[in-house]
């Protein structure tokens, strides 16, 4: 097992791996391995992440306000790969087994309003703009791959798989393949044939 490590890791990477598990143990105890740096703002919103598993340099930002109690909840066994940033100004849930790829982007929250009655300025400063916030549900079984965008409001069910380079700004059904920018769903998995349909078709 040691031997395979090596070969997998080498020398120096196997010393870091055994530093990043001795930092997981200390700070992160539920987690299975924590890869550092990390950047964690508002640790104490976030439940769950039990045997959760994380790429180099995770970002959580989670915003308080006087307003709210936002929060980040990881089920079991979430793997999160390198330079994914994670904001929570309301809520982010993310389910069990789910496997997130480098550079994703999650936000539940805009700088600024931009449809209904009232609506922010372009003449205001982006950062002194209201904080609009929605709640994410990221499901069960979850495959989301490299630079997607997560957007405010989303839900996106269990099973779903979302391409890479893809923004989801609306609900995604589960057991679906989403794709492009925004994300829309070319694929839904038939539990009678076992087999990936092509919508349309």
């Amino acid at each position: 097992m040691m031997r395979k490590i090596y070969t997998n890791y080498g020398f120096f990477g196997l010393l870091r791996l055994i530093k990043d598990k001795i930092l997981t143990v200390l700070f992160y105890p539920n987690a299975r391995i924590v890869r550092f740096p990390v950047y964690i703002r508002g640790k104490k919103g976030i439940k769950g992440g039990e045997r959760l598993t994380t790429g180099i340099n995770l970002r959580i930002d989670i915003i308080n306000s006087k307003e709210k109690n936002p929060f980040l909840i990881i089920g079991k066994n979430v793997e999160i790969n390198d330079y994914v940033h994670i904001g929570v100004a309301n809520g982010v849930t993310i389910g069990d087994n789910t496997l997130i790829a480098s550079k994703v982007f999650i936000s539940d929250h805009n700088h600024g309003c931009y449809n209904g009655e009232i609506q922010s300025s372009p003449n205001e400063k982006p950062i002194s703009r209201v904080l609009k916030s929605e709640e994410i549900n990221i499901g069960r079984n979850v495959w989301i791959g490299e630079f997607v965008s997560v957007l405010p409001g989303v839900t996106i069910g269990d099973g779903a798989i979302i391409g890479a380079m893809s923004v989801v700004t609306k609900d995604i059904p589960s057991n679906s393949i989403a794709v492009g920018s925004p994300a829309r769903v070319i694929k839904v998995y038939s539990e009678s044939t076992k087999k990936w349909k092509i919508i349309g078709k």
